[in-house]
């Protein structure tokens, strides 16, 4: 699997998401408060809300226009819905966010 170099682990403060373009799809990196990194796909499969824009708590994202909450390590639906794709996300020696991108059921803390 590719790695993708995004952007830097500073560009994302603690407890925010923000969207990024890899492979011509949009992916929501989120920076946890302990510094660790999750991601998801940016759309909710509910009705394409913005997930990087929802809002962060006890390692779930609530979408911020229907209030459907995803697990940011999974992808699961919490409130029974359709999943999000999960995928890995690492910061990297330099300092810099990686991603390498999941599959719909893959789980990202076995993605190479």
């Amino acid at each position: 699997m590719t790695k993708h170099i995004i952007g830097s682990h500073d560009d994302i403060p603690p407890g925010e998401g923000r969207a990024y373009v890899v492979e011509g799809r949009q992916i929501a990196v989120f920076r946890l408060r302990d510094g660790g990194l999750r991601a998801l796909d940016a759309a909710c499969p509910h009705r394409g809300g913005p997930l990087a824009d929802g809002l962060l708590d006890a390692g779930v994202v609530v979408c911020p226009l229907h209030g459907h909450s995803f697990d940011l390590g999974t992808g699961a639906d919490t409130t029974g819905g359709p999943p999000a794709c999960s995928h890995r996300a690492t910061r990297e020696p330099d300092g810099t966010i990686a991603v390498v991108l999941g599959t719909a059921g893959s789980r990202p803390d076995t993605a190479a």
